[in-house]
């Protein structure tokens, strides 16, 4: 089980926790989805899936997830807004978590250069955290720099590295680009050689940040996409995933035959196969998002769909003229049905995966 090799068992996990069972993962062939969350819903949905089927689960927060936890209504131009719903979101996660009774990994996805004032803002929050607690708020981060030159990829993000390194947080980076759209980053005609990460490239990474500290893991491109698209149209190729890891052992010797923690991003649309075929080089982390939002709607879709007459007015339906309507149009009856279509898509993903049953 899972949990033999985690100090903390249920709840919000951080540090060494992290690390072990990111290789535990890879030592049982399974990797753990990475949910996008907008809202205390989408969380809920998310822990109750992971309970349900005894399984680790990644927690994750865009920037534009995070301004969405703290409200639309909220100017953003300096982020203060994805800063305050980003500090909410991880509270309100740490709160709730431990009730699920799964270890839980709270992270941040994609965060562009244009984005860094963000990643700024909560790692202010997770070093407060930190001397507060001795652990920081979020269990991890990542920072995608993919759009900008290599070398300047490395570098900045070594400086992140370095910033969280005291705290033993995990930092989770981005190279090759991954094509399609998301959260307000548009690589939809991006030339196609840049989908496809080299492994000498993915090595020096390596070197890099190793010697930094070893809580980080390398979302590296082998022709994903984000968003869903026709069979045929994406060209995977997680062969890439296995010539990295040969790569590093090759340079660094030691008996580990996966000494990196990759990362799938761009995992809605993908077949089953190419998962399976991707976590046994050493994917750790499989991000789904698409999916998910689509799952969602289709719980609030079909209940009211289905009970519209009740819906039209608060009094008066089908049942009778003086009937009231409050028990159909109450949020808490159609946002649960959301919850539950999201929770079995996620369940799906799961046992795709491998993580059911882990724990």
């Amino acid at each position: 089980m899972a949990t033999s090799v985690l100090s903390r068992k249920s709840g919000v996990i951080v540090g060494e926790d992290v690390r072990k069972l990111f290789k535990y993962a890879q030592e049982h062939n399974f990797a753990i989805p990475a949910i996008n969350v907008t809202s205390s819903s989408t969380v809920i949905a998310t822990l109750e899936a992971a309970r349900d089927a005894k399984s680790p689960i990644i927690i994750q927060v865009s920037q534009g997830g995070a301004a969405y936890f703290c409200g639309k209504g909220v100017p953003n131009g300096d982020q203060s807004a994805s800063i305050a719903g980003g500090i909410a979101a991880a509270h309100f996660v740490r709160s709730v978590a431990p009730t699920y009774g799964v270890p839980v990994v709270l992270h941040t996805d994609h965060c562009a250069k244009k984005l860094l004032p963000w990643l700024d803002g909560l790692l202010d929050a997770d070093e407060e955290y930190f001397k507060q607690h001795g652990e920081p708020l979020y269990s991890s981060h990542m920072i995608d720099l993919s759009e900008e030159e290599v070398e300047w990829n490395i570098e900045t993000t070594a400086k992140y590295l370095k910033r969280v390194a005291p705290m033993k947080q995990w930092l989770e980076m981005e190279i090759g680009i991954t094509g399609g759209e998301e959260d307000g980053v548009n690589n939809e005609s991006v030339d196609n050689g840049l989908l496809y990460t080299q492994p000498d490239v993915v090595y020096k990474i390596f070197k890099t940040l190793n010697a930094i500290s070893p809580y980080f893991s390398i979302a590296a491109g082998f022709g994903n996409v984000h968003g869903v698209y026709k069979p045929g149209n994406v060209k995977l190729r997680p062969e890439l995933l296995k010539a990295h890891q040969e790569e590093t052992v090759k340079q660094e010797g030691g008996s580990d035959p996966k000494p990196l923690f990759l990362v799938f991003h761009g995992g809605s649309g993908s077949s089953k196969e190419e998962f399976k075929q991707a976590i046994s080089y050493g994917i750790v982390k499989v991000n789904l998002d698409t999916d998910l939002q689509w799952a969602y709607l289709i719980g609030v879709r079909d209940y009211v769909l289905k009970k519209k007459d009740y819906l039209m007015t608060q009094v008066g339906n089908p049942d009778g003229e003086d009937k009231p309507n409050k028990k159909y149009y109450d949020p808490r009856v159609w946002v649960r049905e959301g919850e539950k279509t999201m929770a079995s898509r996620i369940t799906e993903a799961l046992a795709d995966f491998n993580t059911a049953g882990q724990l």
